[in-house]
């Protein structure tokens, strides 16, 4: 026997949890898997419930469903929404509705402060509805606030005007959020070979931001 090994006759086995912090930790466990599934149907249920609300409130009562069914049926607000929004697109493609639109554009531009609210408004939707491929469609790291510290960005399109203009090199538009609010942030503007595009989606990265860096997407380096 090695005379420098101490014999281990007292070692104290762990102790076992006790049935109070079992039950204590399956409570915590259940509210895990539960709570996440039951606050996304909520939310869905009372977004549907809403709009169904506001669009009845405009149509007279002999459209309801419910005259003619015995049951109400969720969704039915949706449904009319989507038909109208289908209806409304139709005819602003057409040549009239393009000359109606471009008359109320002209009226609003005439107005001091709704044409800059206008305008800022219809970009953002622009960017997000029409799917351009250089809007909101790439995850990159930008070293920032300074060298060494690295932020996560949003590449939301390429710098056109004045910007590029006075710049030197190609420049890219790059929207970096605050935590926990994605909503808000700072607008830059960055050399292309200053970034490292990342391969998470934009959905990941702002689930990475509203968590803080709790919620990593998965990296598989094969796929890389």
């Amino acid at each position: 026997m090695d005379p420098q090994k101490k014999p281990q006759k007292d070692q104290i086995p762990p102790e076992s949890p006790s049935f109070l912090s079992k039950i204590w930790r399956h409570f915590l466990s259940g509210i895990l898997v539960t709570a996440p599934v039951a606050l996304t149907f909520y939310i869905v249920w009372a977004t549907i419930t809403t709009i169904d609300e506001n669009v009845k409130a405009l149509l007279p009562a002999k459209y309801y469903l419910e005259q003619y069914i015995p049951i109400n049926v969720p969704g039915f607000g949706i449904i009319i929404a989507f038909v109208v929004f289908t209806l409304i697109g139709t005819f602003v493609a057409g040549v009239f509705g393009r000359l109606i639109v471009k008359t109320g554009e002209n009226v609003v531009n005439r107005m001091p402060i709704v044409r800059s609210l206008y305008s800022a408004v219809k970009q953002i939707f622009e960017a997000v509805f029409k799917r351009d491929k250089n809007s909101f469609r790439e995850v990159v790291l930008v070293e920032y606030p300074r060298r060494g510290i690295w932020s996560l960005g949003f590449v939301t399109g390429v710098t056109r005007g004045e910007v590029q203009k006075d710049t030197q090199d190609e420049v890219v538009n790059v929207f970096i959020p605050t935590t926990p609010n994605p909503t808000s942030g700072y607008l830059l503007f960055i050399p292309r070979s200053d970034l490292q595009s990342l391969n998470m989606s934009v959905e990941e990265g702002i689930k990475m931001v509203v968590s803080a860096g709790i919620i990593t997407p998965t990296y598989n380096e094969k796929e890389a």
